[in-house]
C-alpha cells in the first residue's frame, strides 16, 4: 500500500543525494521495474546487461491497457536498444563477468573519498613521447586522435592518451560528441571530443501507433545537436561529482544546430546546461582547439574560460581557428561585392586608369566602351580579391591572434601537446591541493591570496610547470610546516579579535577559567 510508496520515495531521495555526495554506479543485471528503474537513473551512471530491461510497466499490462497484443517483450520498452541510444545506459555488456570487469575499470578512475583526487598510477607509456596520429583537414574518427590507430601498413600510430586506456561511454547517444575516460601519464582524466563525420540519429517506430515509422535524422559533424549538447552536459556533471576528474575538451565545434526542430527539441536549454556544468566544476578544465579544428560562435561562448576562471584554461593548436563566423561568412557580412569593387578601384592600376579615362571622356560611345572594359576587369579581379579577403579574414581567426588578444593561455604544437598537458595537469592538481589547505588554514584567504602565498613559498620558476611539480614533490614537508604556521597565526588572530570584543572583566574571567 501507500507505506511502500513512502519507502520508495525515501530511497529515491537518498539515491539522488548520494549522486551529489559520493560516487554512484548501477549495474542492471536483470529486469528493473518501476521505482527500481528510477533508482538506476537517479544514480546516473548505468551499466546495463543485454537481457536486463529497465521498464516502468510490464508489456503484458500495457497490452491489456491498449486492448490488443502490441508489445511482445520487455526489451521493446527498456532493453539496450532503447536505453543505450537515449543516454540512460552508459555501457552495454553481454554478461555478468563483463559487467563486473566494467565496474572495476570505472572504479579505477574514482578517488578513495569525495575529498580526494583520483589515484595516479605510473604509466608504461612515456609522457614525453610525440603523438603520431595527426588530425587531418578531412573528416576523421576522433577516437584515433585520443587512443591511436593502426595505419594501412599495420603500424600503430599513438594518440594523445596512454595506449590502451581510453574507454568511451554513452556511445549510442548523441553521436556527434564522443565522451569517455582515459589516462595521461597515469593521471585519470575525463575527455570530450567532437565527431567530424556525418552521423545518424535513429528514432524507432512505436508499436502502439500503427502510423509511426522509423525516422533517421542525419547529423553533421562539428555541430552540437540537442542530444549531443545534453550528452556533453551529462558527462561534465559525472566527471565533476564523485569522480573528481580533471577534464580536457578537444573543442572543434562550428556551432549549435538552431533549426526549428532543434529549437523545439530544447537545444538552447541543453547548451545552457553545459555552461552550468563548467561554472560549478571543481577540478582543472582544459579547453584545447586541436589541429585543423575550429571553434565558432555560440560553441566558443559555452566553453570560454571566463565561465570558471579559477579552474578553466584554453589553449589552441597552431593550426586551429577560432572566431564568430568562418571567413566566407564574415566576408559576406563585412566585405561584400560592392566593398570588393571599391577596393579594386583603389588598388588596381588598370582600373584607376580606366576610371580616369571615363571621367575625361566626352563621347557616349567611347564612355560605353570604357564602362564595358571596367566591368570585365572587375569580373576578372573578383575571384582574386575574394580569395585575398578570405585569407585576410582567416588571419583574424588564427592562434597567434587569439594569444595576442589574451583569450587563450598559449599556442601549442600537437606533437608535443601530450607532454605539455601532463605537466600542466600535474601542476594544477598539486596547486589545488595546497590551495585548499591554505584556505582551510586561514578562512580569510581568497583564491588570489592563496595563489600569492604559494608563489612566495615556491623556490622555483613559477612559469615552469615541470619545475613547479618537482618543487611540490620535494617540498611537501616545508609546505605543510608553512601551512601549519599560517593556521596557528590565523587561530591566534581569531582568538585575539574575540578577546578584544570582551570587556576587561570578561577577559580576566575567561583567562582564569582557561588556566
Amino acid at each position: 500500500g501507500v507505506e511502500n510508496l513512502r519507502g520508495s520515495g525515501m530511497i529515491a531521495g537518498e539515491t539522488s543525494r548520494a549522486y551529489d555526495e559520493t560516487f554512484t554506479l548501477s549495474f542492471v543485471t536483470g529486469r528493473s521495474v518501476g521505482i527500481g528503474a528510477y533508482l538506476v537513473r537517479l544514480g546516473k551512471r548505468v551499466i546495463q546487461m543485454v537481457d536486463g530491461p529497465m521498464i516502468l510497466t510490464g508489456y503484458s499490462a500495457l497490452n491489456k491497457l491498449l486492448g490488443k497484443e502490441v508489445y511482445t517483450s520487455q526489451d521493446q520498452l527498456g532493453g539496450p536498444q532503447v536505453m543505450h541510444p537515449n543516454g540512460v545506459s552508459h555501457e552495454i555488456v553481454p554478461n555478468d563477468q563483463e559487467g563486473v570487469h566494467s565496474m572495476l575499470d570505472w572504479l579505477a578512475y574514482t578517488p578513495k573519498d569525495i575529498k580526494s583526487a583520483s589515484p595516479i598510477i605510473a604509466a608504461s607509456d612515456p609522457v614525453d613521447r610525440e603523438i603520431d596520429f595527426v588530425p587531418p583537414k578531412t573528416p576523421y574518427d576522433p577516437r584515433h586522435m585520443l587512443a591511436g590507430t593502426t595505419d594501412e601498413k599495420g603500424n600503430f600510430l599513438t594518440g594523445f592518451f596512454d595506449k590502451g586506456t581510453f574507454k568511451e561511454y554513452l556511445a549510442g547517444w548523441g553521436k556527434s560528441v564522443v565522451v569517455g575516460r582515459a589516462k595521461l601519464g597515469g593521471i585519470p582524466m575525463g575527455v570530450i571530443a567532437v565527431e567530424t563525420r556525418l552521423s545518424n540519429r535513429i528514432i524507432p517506430a512505436d508499436p502502439a501507433n500503427p502510423d509511426s515509422r522509423e525516422n533517421v535524422e542525419p547529423q553533421a559533424g562539428q555541430v552540437w545537436f540537442p542530444d549531443s549538447a545534453y550528452k556533453t552536459a551529462t558527462a561534465i556533471e559525472d566527471f565533476n561529482r564523485g569522480e573528481n576528474l580533471p577534464l580536457i575538451i578537444f573543442a572543434n565545434w562550428r556551432g549549435f544546430s538552431g533549426g526549428t526542430r532543434d529549437m523545439y527539441s530544447e537545444v538552447l536549454k541543453f547548451g545552457a546546461m553545459i555552461v552550468d556544468g563548467l561554472r560549478t566544476y571543481k577540478h582543472p578544465v582544459f579547453i584545447y582547439l586541436p589541429p585543423n579544428g575550429e571553434l565558432r560562435g555560440g560553441a566558443w561562448v559555452v566553453v570560454d574560460p571566463t565561465i570558471n576562471e579559477q579552474m578553466m584554461e584554453m589553449y589552441a593548436d597552431k593550426e586551429s581557428r577560432g572566431g564568430i563566423l568562418e571567413p566566407p561568412g564574415i566576408c559576406e557580412v563585412k566585405f561584400r561585392r560592392a566593398d570588393q569593387i571599391k577596393t579594386m578601384h583603389r588598388l588596381d592600376e588598370k582600373l584607376i586608369e580606366l576610371t580616369a579615362d571615363l571621367a575625361a571622356s566626352e563621347d557616349n560611345d567611347e564612355a560605353q566602351g570604357i564602362k564595358l572594359a571596367i566591368s570585365k576587369r572587375e569580373d576578372m579581379l573578383l575571384p582574386l580579391y575574394l580569395q585575398i579577403a578570405h585569407e585576410f579574414a582567416d588571419l583574424h581567426d588564427r592562434a597567434g591572434r587569439m594569444k595576442a588578444k589574451g583569450v587563450i593561455e598559449d599556442v601549442l604544437s600537437w606533437k608535443k601537446s601530450r607532454t605539455f598537458f601532463y605537466w600542466r595537469t600535474q601542476r594544477k592538481l598539486g596547486e589545488l591541493q595546497i590551495r585548499k589547505k591554505l584556505m582551510a588554514a586561514d578562512s580569510r584567504l581568497s583564491w588570489a591570496d592563496a595563489t600569492a602565498a604559494m608563489t612566495e613559498m615556491a623556490a622555483c620558476d613559477w612559469t615552469d610547470d615541470k619545475a613547479v611539480c618537482a618543487w611540490l614533490k620535494d617540498s611537501s614537508k616545508a609546505v605543510d610546516d608553512a601551512i601549519s604556521k599560517m593556521q596557528y597565526e590565523s587561530i591566534s588572530k581569531d582568538v585575539e579579535d574575540k578577546l578584544d570584543a570582551l570587556s576587561s572583566d570578561q577577559r580576566k574571567d575567561l583567562l582564569s577559567r582557561l588556566r
